[in-house]
């Protein structure tokens, strides 16, 4: 190729074959994926698959003529183009048109209300946009080598020169991008989440009860909670609601929370909670549970207020805040806080546990959802636990780095779909998603543990291997809440549930990275058998929190 000059049109010197390929690669973009997209989303979506695929267009380009293959010549290589863009621009139109299909293929799924269009002129126009800039960002990378090379090739041999320039041009953009952009995005976020963190929502006061978290006698300060400690101490079941539906005298459910302003070090923040725990009573009740948050330190209701309805309110929850950002942007900065974190309060909280009567001690179980999934399994160290063991735990929507999840789904049982995997016989773990899977009559041993899972949740099924593997989860049968029209491509598919991670609350409860409080109820029945307990109550407990507006956000 060489440079142009001046009485070239800018536009002619874009690359024939990096257009064609870039444009095939918009075409597969607008496939569907695991949850629904708005046409903005699906627009630079599209661009950045567009930009994709011109760069390995010209890649392709670059092979073809340093192999030193010959070029077609005049008049084929004319008419080849001519067919070459008449197909690709066919198959682009009959994709922009199907588009419309393809995503209701999904909210039908999802129980969603059909969209009339995708708008798939908006998202070409937002994706020509998006995958222009990021072409030219391309070619001045392009030219801050070429700049690099001539310098460097005046003291070194042209070859060594190509490698050292590569090397340092590299190196200089992960710098700029890690240490410069990254962090920069990071602090920002941290710091409009930070002020997030310290809002109160609407009738959130703080608990006169002195048992409670927060309140003037406790150990953990009020404003130094956070909003979803705050939320989570001060709201759930009271007594007397639980009484009610029981139709007997019930406990107060013990919450026990401490936000990461409470202390300085992780280790300062679990020693106070449990102290705050014995100060509470939280060793003298039936059940105790270890829970792990969200990154933003959620803690699901549908998850912590129907356990306690199953035990008649004789339970206490202890919990503890280790950042402010959503899971998905915590797991891609930093998911060893999640995990610091879980291992530093269970191990507080199991010491002194260890240390109590077994006949009078409560049972101990481990929750977590979602990046509090990750560190609640990674938190109990096995070789310490079966020398004493806990009980068990319930984890819901394990995000992909999660090492216990991989290995538990790895060596599943061959008859099972990685979407809905079977572990062994089932007596220590199973998985069960928005259909129950738990009561299929194998037994249960003295540890259960569970981890809840949908096949549309891209948290939990997004992995690097997407670049070049067709997944596991795609192999065979396919999840129900999956689109039959989702097909695997190299590198589209990555980037499509890529895109996923950030929309992966914005769905109903039942699918994506959204459990629906029926889902926990079954679980939980499952790993903790409460007692006097029937499938009717199982029933009315269902249909409460079905009656219930479930509020969601980006947690």
């Amino acid at each position: 190729m060489t440079a142009p000059t001046q009485a070239t049109p800018s536009w002619r010197t874009f690359s024939f074959v990096g257009l064609a390929v870039g444009t095939l690669f918009f075409a597969a973009s607008l496939t569907p994926s695991l949850l629904p997209r708005h046409f903005g989303v699906q627009g630079v979506l599209s661009g950045l698959a567009l930009a994709v695929g011109y760069g390995v267009g010209v890649f392709l380009v670059w092979l073809w003529f340093y192999l030193e293959i010959p070029e077609f010549r005049s008049p084929i290589q004319r008419v080849s183009k001519y067919i070459t863009a008449v197909c690709v621009a066919i198959i682009a139109g009959l994709f922009l048109w199907q588009a419309t299909i393809w995503q209701n293929s999904i909210r039908e799924l999802m129980e969603m209300d059909p969209v009339v269009t995708a708008y798939p002129l908006r998202v070409a126009a937002i994706a020509v946009v998006t995958g222009l800039l990021l072409v030219l960002l391309g070619r001045g990378v392009i030219r801050c080598w070429s700049y690099v090379h001539r310098q460097v090739v005046r003291f070194v041999p042209r070859r060594v020169s190509y490698v050292v320039s590569t090397l340092l041009v590299i190196l200089a953009f992960f710098l700029i991008v890690n240490h410069i952009i990254a962090r920069a995005a990071v602090t920002a976020a941290d710091a409009l989440f930070v002020r997030l963190d310290q809002i109160i929502d609407d009738g959130v006061e703080q608990p006169t009860d002195p048992t409670a978290s927060g309140s003037p006698e406790s150990l953990v300060d009020w404003d130094d909670i956070g909003r979803f400690g705050k939320d989570f101490v001060a709201a759930g079941p009271t007594q007397e609601q639980i009484s009610e539906f029981l139709g007997r005298e019930a406990k107060r459910p013990l919450r026990v929370y401490v936000g990461l302003a409470s202390r300085e070090t992780v280790e300062e923040r679990a020693e106070l909670a449990l102290q705050e725990l014995v100060r509470a009573g939280g060793f003298d009740r039936k059940l105790l549970i270890v829970a792990t948050p969200t990154g933003t330190g959620w803690l699901d209701p549908g998850a912590v207020d129907t356990v306690e309805y199953l035990h008649g309110g004789d339970t206490a929850i202890v919990s503890m805040q280790y950042s402010y950002l959503p899971s998905w942007i915590t797991i891609l900065v930093d998911p060893v806080r999640s995990r610091n974190s879980a291992t530093a309060l269970f191990d507080a909280i199991y010491s002194h546990w260890t240390t109590l009567p077994p006949d009078s001690r409560p049972r101990l179980y481990l929750h977590g959802l979602s990046l509090g999934a990750l560190g609640s399994a990674a938190s109990a160290d096995l070789m310490t636990v079966f020398e004493d063991p806990i009980q068990g735990g319930l984890w819901s929507g394990p995000p992909f780095p999660s090492t216990h999840w991989i290995n538990a789904t790895a060596h599943r049982n061959p008859d099972s779909p990685m979407w809905m995997p079977t572990f062994r016989d089932g007596a220590m773990l199973r998985f069960s998603g928005r259909e129950c899977k738990l009561d299929d009559g194998r037994r249960w041993g003295p540890m259960r543990f569970v981890y809840l899972q949908h096949a549309s949740d891209p948290m939990t099924f997004f992995s690097s291997e997407l670049l070049y593997r067709k997944p596991a989860w795609l192999a065979g049968e396919r999840g129900p809440d999956v689109s039959p029209y989702l097909r695997w491509y190299p590198l589209i598919t990555f980037l499509q549930i890529g895109f996923d991670l950030p929309m992966a609350t914005a769905i109903p409860a039942g699918y994506g990275h959204r459990f629906a409080p029926k889902s926990y109820i079954d679980a939980w029945i499952a790993v903790t058998a409460p007692d006097n307990w029937s499938a009717s109550d199982t029933d009315r407990l269902k249909e409460q929190f079905a009656e219930v507006n479930d509020p969601f956000a980006d947690k």
